[in-house]
């Protein structure tokens, strides 16, 4: 759950995400999205919450993304 803090930290750092795919990270929001809806439905809390984390994190880099991108 933790695989994205080092994009993040090298993202705030850098203020560089030319190394960043906004398909890919698009992508992996939308899977992350879905799962969380799963595991709702399913009423499987850990499934849920994992997966919750994971969507913040990633989506935390889509936004650098976006945002750094935007600022170039």
């Amino acid at each position: 759950m933790t695989s994205f803090a080092p994009q993040i930290v090298k993202l705030v750092k850098t203020r560089d995400a030319s190394g960043v795919s906004l398909r890919t990270y698009a992508v992996t929001v939308t899977g992350f999205c879905l799962w969380v809806v799963y595991g709702v439905l399913l009423g499987s809390w850990p499934v849920a919450v994992s997966n919750t984390v994971c969507l913040g994190m990633s989506a935390a880099v889509l936004i650098l993304k976006w945002r750094y991108e935007r600022d170039a």
